[in-house]
């Protein structure tokens, strides 16, 4: 078919997930009409107007950044089914019940384009009964479409074709979904629950038999099912506490509906015994003690304290818990199969608990490989991608040893351990594993099936991988130190570098400025352009170890020469002879966005969050921070009536004395750490294909460097003495300390120009020249020497 082109999008039903897909459709430049039911009494769209009033409270934010509210419309089901015809792709997302749907998909079929895509976002009703309510010449455009929770943030949607899908209407809305608005795609078959919630709720169901079964407590748990296994810090009870109590036992209960023990006899699960709700958790619900959204659930907040439900007590106690020192040193090794081995042998309940909980999830698995997924790399990046593990159920089993993980499974089924009496597979054990560079394992189709092919996969370089799969191609190392890899991928663009940080969170230290001048340098000399690119985040910033071991030293000499050479790096970035293009992703923060800024161009990754937070440790930009934000101040007064480069600076000083960070990279280009002209991605698998293109187009189109300006107009000693005022205000009402205020006030210093006449003429090394004394200066300090320590000892920020 030819390309799908979405102009406009129809969202119907305006609850938690309709209102905020119809978010991040804005976010990605297509507007959206958001439908509700019409209110009872005032502004008929009263009810999606209050969604979307809504949305602009709620952290982490659906919006990208606040103006993209604008872009979604309120509407109602009474008076603008009309403007159905104006949407090329209908998402409905109302309540998950059949005969609701049915009855709405009967409501709005006669309005819809006859080339509209219509697609149901549930999470586990059948998508064929749910197209049997579509017009028949309407179901070739018509599929299911799961979301997670929640849609901007997190990468997986399912999608899930039936028997009548088109095939090339499927190919096009998964490229829109991954590159326009950045989702990893796992294509689902029409089996309840889908792919990612059949696994993800069959581990929940897991932990919660095991917790019972050997009498751990809930924060004990949530000790071990977190970071300890490679899962989210909320773990599991805390993780249920976010997502709702009174939601977990909807999941629960439509997995009981479908599988359970009333299911009919092809549908009933052989652990059909156990999708049952616990007493205790019924009881919380009842109650309305509805985790994080009611402020008690599993956990709830006393005070300061956090308390945890004790099913021993029949009561909250104060939360705490610990893992057995044994299992601590067992979690501890890196070798998979001796973690697996000594968990299993073990007695302690903590030791036999984890053991548990992953032999049933690979047990599980195993079975309904070929019933639910087209191979196993879907099912380990569907539990990625929705769940946050850092690796799915196949790839940590073929890790500890296939053969020898089966066999230990095997024993527990043949004597009663495992939740469920099923026979392991018999290609189980005709395998050593279900990965592999050729592909991953189909049970279906008794084959290793490779990724898909449509083009749109071709611009991610270097995608999410699984665990045995092929490796990526590194590229051709062109160059490298202890600092940088300048390197090329001859198969892209043969004459476009790539320069990639190698420290520790590409934390900028003097390896990494040697390396990116000499990588500068040879770009210059035998490439047409260069990129700065590695897998998040972007950096961190300068190295603060180095600078305190210096200022511990009293070598403030030696901190100014090293302030110098970060300058002089940052410069060599923005006047290199040949165009560097800054690939952001993650974060970017204190010298990490000072580079970005420097850069010729930015692709930013959509998540990318960007900030000059050197006032978190005391200290001020400079890096050339300072001044970039001085010479946008200069370039915007120059077309304003009067020409007052100070209203320009007082923006750029609120957002350094704050530390601001962008939570997006619209966010990011809006505070001025970017452009009006960067890029920004929304799929950030595709930002390294996208800075190769821009850094070709730009070498192509008479590109220049530009000139050092010898005659920026700067605020002045005026423009430092406005700023003093604000931070007086602030200071006499306890806002701020005074070691915040001297930080503030060098800040200050620096964007204006230092201590000049209002409006003078200065060049952009004066500028550099103040915010570097000025960052000296504050490092000589014991209190700016305070907060580094803090930062270094604990992550996070001294106010003293």
């Amino acid at each position: 078919m030819n390309k799908l082109i979405i102009r406009k999008v129809a969202v119907l039903g305006a609850g938690v997930m309709g209102a905020q897909i119809a978010a991040h459709c804005a976010n990605a430049d297509v507007p959206v009409i958001l439908f509700d039911l019409p209110a009872k009494e005032g502004e008929a769209s009263a009810i999606a107007a209050g969604a979307l009033a809504g949305m602009k409270k709620l952290d982490p934010a659906p919006f990208a950044a606040k103006d993209r509210a604008q872009y979604v419309e309120a509407a109602n089901y009474d008076s603008d089914l009309g403007r159905l015809a104006e949407c090329d792709l209908v998402i409905e997302a109302i309540a998950e019940k059949m005969e609701w749907k049915l009855d709405l998909y009967a409501k709005v079929a006669p309005h819809l384009k006859p080339d509209a895509v219509f697609a149901t976002n549930t999470s586990g009703l059948s998508i064929t009964a749910l197209s049997a309510g579509m017009p028949v010449e309407g179901r070739a455009r018509f599929c299911g479409i799961h979301f997670f929770n929640p849609p901007r943030y997190m990468p997986l949607v399912e999608l899930i074709p039936t028997a009548d899908t088109d095939a090339g209407v499927l190919d096009g809305l998964e490229a829109w979904l991954v590159s326009r608005l950045g989702k990893s795609i796992v294509r689902a078959r029409d089996t309840p629950s889908f792919v990612a919630n059949r696994v993800g709720v069959f581990s929940i169901l897991a932990v919660l038999h095991h917790t019972q079964r050997l009498g751990l407590t809930f924060d004990e748990v949530d000790l071990l099912t977190g970071p300890r296994i490679g899962r989210p810090k909320s773990a599991t009870f805390r993780t249920a506490d976010v997502v709702g109590l009174d939601t977990l036992v909807h999941v629960l209960g439509s997995m009981q509906a479908t599988l359970g023990e009333g299911a009919s006899g092809d549908q009933r699960d052989p652990w059909a015994a156990h999708f049952i709700t616990p007493a205790w958790l019924q009881a919380l619900v009842a109650k309305g003690a509805l985790g994080q959204k009611t402020n008690c659930g599993i956990y709830r907040k006393q005070g300061r304290q956090i308390q945890v439900l004790d099913l021993h007590l029949q009561d909250y106690r104060d939360s705490g818990g610990e893992v057995f020192p044994d299992v601590e040193d067992i979690l501890k090794l890196k070798n998979p199969a001796e973690k697996f081995a000594q968990l299993a042998a073990h007695p302690h309940p903590q030791a036999q608990f984890l053991w548990s909980i992953f032999r049933d999830v690979f047990h599980y698995c195993a079975v309904h490989l070929g019933d639910i997924a087209d191979n196993a790399r879907d099912i380990d990046l569907a539990m990625r991608w929705g769940f946050g593990w850092a690796q799915g159920p196949f790839e940590t089993w073929q890790a500890a040893g296939w053969k020898e993980v089966a066999a230990m499974i095997r024993e527990d089924i043949d004597h009663g351990r495992a939740m469920a009496a099923a026979p392991l597979p018999a290609w189980v054990f005709e395998r050593e594993g279900v990965h592999a560079p050729a592909g991953s394992y189909s049970a279906a189709e008794n084959s290793l099936k490779r990724r898909a092919s449509l083009p749109v996969y071709q611009r991610q370089l270097y995608p999410d991988r699984v665990l045995g799969e092929a490796p990526d191609d590194r590229g051709e190392t062109l160059w490298e130190n202890a600092g940088v890899r300048l390197w090329r991928r001859a198969d892209q663009d043969a004459r476009i570098g790539i320069v990639s940080i190698l420290s520790k969170m590409h934390a900028i230290g003097d390896e990494v400025m040697d390396g990116m001048l000499e990588a500068i340098a040879r770009a210059e000399a035998e490439l047409d352009g260069l990129v700065i690119w590695h897998a998040a985040p972007f950096a961190v910033g300068a190295n603060l170890q180095q600078v305190s071991e210096a200022c511990r030293a009293g070598q403030f000499d030696l901190l100014e020469r090293m302030v110098a050479r970060f300058q002089h790096t940052a410069m060599a970035i923005k006047h290199a002879q040949v165009p560097v293009v800054a690939a952001v992703q993650g974060m970017a923060l204190g010298g990490g966005c000072e580079f970005a800024m420097h850069a010729a161009h930015r692709v930013f990754a959509l998540e990318s969050y960007v900030g000059l937070v050197e006032a978190g440790v005391g200290l001020i930009p400079a890096g050339g921070g300072s001044k970039e934000f001085a010479l946008q101040a200069h370039a915007l007064a120059q077309r304003a009536a009067g020409g007052d480069v100070f209203p320009y600076v007082q923006t750029a000083f609120q957002t350094i004395a704050m530390a601001t960070v962008a939570k997006s990279a619209l966010e990011a280009v809006q505070l001025g750490f970017g452009r009006a002209g960067d890029d920004v991605v929304f799929n950030a698998h595709e930002i390294l294909h996208a800075a190769i293109s821009r850094a070709r187009a730009m070498a192509e189109s008479a590109w220049r460097p530009p000139l050092f300006n010898p005659q920026v107009s700067v605020a002045g000693r005026n423009g430092i003495a406005t700023c003093e005022m604000l931070l007086l205000n602030m200071a006499e009402g306890g806002f701020i300390s005074a070691h915040d205020y001297r930080v503030a006030k060098a800040a200050a210093t620096a964007l204006c120009g230092g201590e000049v006449d209002t409006n003078s003429r200065v060049s952009e090394q004066w500028i550099l020249d103040v915010e570097r004394a000025q960052f000296v200066e504050l490092l000589k300090t014991d209190k700016t020497q305070q907060r580094i320590a803090h930062m270094l000892e604990t992550g996070k920020p001294l106010r003293n």
